[in-house]
């Protein structure tokens, strides 16, 4: 219901604000603040988004939790989207997710509100992460169900040789 409420308020909100803004500094001025944003915006989340990724590639070289930088990262891909959107609202929470201490505030909220019950990464249990059930190790060995093949040609095509 409240993504309904969503897709019908930001529409609203944003004509809204298109006509104010365009009632106060006219039409042109108003077209060139959204076209300045979408160039704006684009610059800081190519930056910004490089940042993340190293980020994200040294967590995962040092075997660390990825959860932050992904988060991060995700965040700065929506915010990119919506700095492309026209319009000032969409802008405004646009850039406030290029903020990384506002990104960071959304991430402690969001993982106050979320409960992980395990996590696994590179086939090694990380301390204080209890497994479900029982851990089973051991090994295996692939059976093949079909004969190997000859490398002859199966007679249903011509041999290449022959051409």
């Amino acid at each position: 219901m409240w993504l309904f409420l969503a897709f019908l308020a930001v529409p609203l909100i944003e004509i809204a604000l298109f006509i104010q803004v365009g009632g106060l500094i006219g039409l042109w001025p108003t077209l060139g603040i959204v076209i300045l944003t979408a160039i704006a915006g684009t610059w800081l989340v190519r930056s910004q988004g490089r940042m993340a990724l190293g980020q994200l590639q040294n967590s995962f070289s040092s075997l660390e939790d990825p959860t932050e930088p992904l988060a991060h990262g995700a965040m700065i891909l929506i915010s990119g989207a919506l700095l492309l959107t026209p319009g000032f609202f969409t802008d405004l929470v646009g850039f406030l997710l290029l903020i990384p201490q506002f990104r960071l505030a959304v991430i402690r909220y969001v993982a106050s509100r979320v409960t992980v019950r395990s996590f696994q990464m590179g086939g090694t249990q990380q301390p204080g992460h209890e497994p479900r059930g029982p851990v089973i190790d051991g090994e295996f060995e692939e059976i093949r169900t079909e004969p190997p093949r000859s490398g002859k040609p199966s007679g249903w095509v011509d041999d290449p040789s022959r051409h």
